[in-house]
């Protein structure tokens, strides 16, 4: 690809990036092409033009180096740190002027040794001779490059052998061949019968001695192909026509189709439907739409769990359309799925989680997200924290695409703006079933019953089952119905004791007592993953007195064992599906009835369409309720609404039994009620009077360090800064903090935060000058851990 002057292109990694001759780098991990230079560079690599723009609003939103957020945009691999390169642009002996000290002896080193490392130099010349360098490098005397190693994971090809001859002369040449020369021969026959083969099966079947023969009479040729590592192959889908849809799924479509379609300017769709209501048609009926334009699909969900049943249906509408493109994938499989998506003429549909929103879609006409509200759409644990939410609505702005976000419980904020015109809020009140002739019937919502479990304690029931749960159970179960019971804990106890001195076991690294896992057996911090033996004595006290209390999923499976001898068991959580087809198989087991109860953690409360459940036990909905986090109520909500929406999703009635020490709770008590405007009537009122969002904006920063005290001082440091600058300007934010966050210390680094919130909380943030080391989330969806 030649480059006129002036013109703005990304590079692809791997090449060298020359500083003051050809590339302008502002940062080791920033890259722009800004000079007129003449150039060919793989245009495969390069970003599309909107990709460009959408990486330049992903760093200046997020405050994130350019580099990281076009790295989320290339192929899997191409996210190596850069490594600089030095040499000496000085001919022969010649010792330019003005040298300053040391400068001589870094000339003489690279003049001996030619171009070499950074890192190689300031090992051999000392630490000093970084600022020299720089000196020497801003008078042009040194040249600094930059390289990116080409990632480990590439395409992968298979050789195969084809005819260079017709069929029937290739017949005939057989003949020929066959008394003298047997092994030629039927190889001959078998490739004017299959036309190519793998060449490695055909020297196996046929030996090396015919292949290697047939190609010096030049009747055979070796074509070497690329074969794509198909992370679908071997799906079982069956067709699913389109459905007759329920009038209010055809509002909700028309509207879509309207704005598809460019009759009207409305472009970003919240779509708030009741569990069970049949936001999967409209989705698919938009999605159906978009690609008659000859436009993609950019199918987002929360979960990588959720992939399986989701890609069933679209590939049951859209046949050979469908392309799958997140982490659980294996490297090989991401790196093909990227180029198919890339390279593909035909518009598809590209299903994945948060991180298929920079997949390299040419031209999107609509991005879904299903779920919307789930915080497993923010980037949390590396930079950039982008939202996929956000960057979805930006990516429609620069491309012109429809967003359309779905949820029975939306995101507070979300609906808030959707009330205000900043969303089209379509709705879907009613759950949909299909009668024996395929048109849509009403169905009824599942029955949900809160049940105080210290009354039960008071009544004598110390069983994990209330008697309600129970008695629920033995019905479904005995008339061969299936139960999912929901705890949004794993392991079997999360806490051991010692019943003598009363110290818990707690991670030598974090600030998190360990989870004792029955299947190992070990202990295990589910922050680091930090696995220790099970302690046969105390190792403060050395008694023998080790006691487990508390309930995870694995403790479950054994109690529900117990209560219900005979019956069969599934436990879906993060220690048994590991990978993305661990969720398929764990999920088709279910549905073909291979299990009654299904236990979980909160894979089992999203997005799944289980007819066969009629009963849901919550067995302890109060966790998460304590945390330290102004969000904690709703995701609370969220979740108890989401797995209630499990039951009775066809012609068998559903139960829902929530079980907490807490019925008092508004959070609670309004999810067992199903009322969604209820509780976000009530979350609005607490969040307008704390300014939180959507009312105002966060910034959370977060400081960790290996010393407890120099942690703290500089979260002391960066509050009083904040607030001497808001003073100074007359700013109005809240500077809240400086406070441990929660927990206190991770992988051995005690961690203190401090929030800054208010309408515009930008202002702020540039004033200040932040140490390297902290970390800034804009707009966080959690503030632990």
């Amino acid at each position: 690809m030649d480059l006129s002057p002036g013109q703005t292109v990304w590079v692809p990694l791997g090449l060298r990036l020359v500083q003051g001759v050809a590339f302008q780098v502002s940062t080791e991990r920033d890259w722009e092409l800004t000079r007129p230079v003449h150039a060919v560079i793989d245009p495969g690599l390069a970003l599309l033009p909107h990709q460009l723009s959408l990486a330049r609003w992903v760093s200046e939103y997020y405050r994130t180096s350019l580099f990281s957020c076009a790295a989320l945009m290339f192929p899997p691999g191409f996210h190596a740190r850069v490594v600089p390169y030095v040499l000496s642009t000085v001919l022969g002996d010649q010792v330019p002027e003005g040298l300053g000290e040391g400068q001589e002896e870094i000339l003489e080193f690279l003049q001996r040794r030619g171009r070499v490392k950074e890192t190689d130099l300031l090992k051999a010349l000392g630490s000093r001779a970084a600022a020299r360098l720089r000196a020497l490098v801003q008078r042009g005397l040194v040249l600094r490059e930059w390289e990116a190693p080409r990632p480990r994971t590439g395409f992968r090809h298979v050789d195969y052998l084809s005819l260079t001859v017709e069929e029937i002369e290739a017949r005939r040449l057989a003949a020929v061949l066959a008394p003298a020369a047997p092994r030629q021969g039927a190889l001959l026959v078998h490739l004017a019968e299959v036309k190519e083969h793998p060449v490695s099966l055909l020297r196996r079947l046929f030996g090396p001695a015919a292949v290697e023969g047939l190609s010096k009479r030049g009747l055979v040729r070796i074509v070497r192909r690329r074969l794509e590592r198909d992370p679908l192959a071997g799906y079982q889908v069956v067709s699913e026509p389109a459905v007759t849809l329920t009038p209010q799924q055809g509002e909700a479509t028309q509207a879509v189709a309207r704005a598809l379609g460019g009759e009207t300017r409305e472009r970003a769709f919240l779509l708030y439907g009741v569990t069970g209501s049949g936001k999967t048609e409209v989705y698919l009926d938009a999605a159906s739409r978009t690609l008659a334009a000859g436009k993609s699909v950019i199918f987002l969900l929360p979960e990588i769990a959720l992939t399986p049943q989701a890609v069933q249906r679209l590939m049951g509408r859209f046949p050979g359309r469908v392309a799958l493109y997140h982490s659980g994938l294996t490297p090989g499989q991401q790196v093909d799925q990227w180029w198919r998506i890339r390279e593909t003429v035909e518009p598809l549909v590209v299903v994945g989680s948060r991180g298929a929103v920079f997949a390299p879609v040419k031209d999107p006409g609509l991005i879904v997200m299903d779920e919307e509200h789930e915080w497993t759409y923010k980037q949390h644990d590396a930079a950039p924290r982008y939202h996929a939410r956000e960057v979805a609505l930006k990516l429609c702005e620069l491309t012109g695409a429809v967003f359309l976000a779905g949820s029975a419980t939306p995101d507070v904020a979300t609906y808030y703006r959707a009330l205000h015109g900043q969303y089209r809020l379509l709705e879907l009140g009613e759950r949909v079933g299909r009668s024996s002739a395929g048109g849509p019937r009403p169905l009824p919502r599942a029955s949900v019953q809160v049940v105080d479990m210290r009354q039960e304690l008071r009544e004598g029931n110390r069983s994990v089952f209330s008697r309600d749960l129970k008695a629920a159970l033995d019905q479904a179960l005995g008339k061969g119905e299936q139960a999912i019971l929901f705890l949004n804990r794993r392991g079997a106890a999360p806490l051991v004791q010692c019943r003598e001195c009363g110290q818990s076991m707690r991670c030598r690294r974090c600030d998190m007592t360990l989870t004792y896992h029955a299947i190992g057996p070990a202990l295990v911090c589910h922050l680091c993953g930090r696995r220790s033996p099970v302690p046969a004595t105390c190792p403060t006290c050395g008694s023998a007195r080790i006691r487990y209390l508390g309930l995870g999923t694995q403790k479950l499976v054994e109690e529900v064992g117990r209560a219900f001898p005979g019956v069969s068991v599934l436990r879906w959580d993060r220690d048994v599906a590991k990978g993305w087809k661990d969720h398929l198989e764990l999920m088709e087991r279910f549905s073909r009835g291979q299990a009654q109860v299904l236990v979980g953690t909160q894979m089992v409360a999203k997005g799944l369409h289980l007819p066969r459940v009629t009963v849901v036990g919550v067995i302890l909905a109060d966790l998460g309720m304590g945390l330290p986090d102004y969000r904690a109520p709703e995701r609370t909500f969220q979740l108890l609404c989401q797995v209630a929406g499990r039951a009775g999703r066809e012609e068998l009635p559903g139960r829902v039994i929530i079980q907490t020490y807490m019925p008092e709770s508004y959070a609670i008590r309004l999810a067992g009620a199903q009322d969604y405007r209820g509780f976000f009537d009530a979350e609005l009122l607490f969040r307008r009077r704390h300014l939180n969002p959507p009312f105002g904006r966060l910034v959370r920063f977060l400081f960790a360090h290996p010393n407890a005290v120099r942690s703290q001082q500089e979260a002391e440091r960066l509050a009083r800064s904040l607030r001497d600058e808001k003073a100074r300007r007359g700013l109005t934010d809240d500077v809240l903090g400086p406070t441990p966050a929660y927990p206190s210390r991770v992988r051995g680094r005690y961690r203190w935060h401090v929030l800054l919130r208010g309408r515009d909380p930008e202002t702020l943030l540039d004033a200040v000058t932040l140490h390297p080391q902290w970390l800034v989330d804009l707009d966080p969806v959690a503030l632990s851990p």
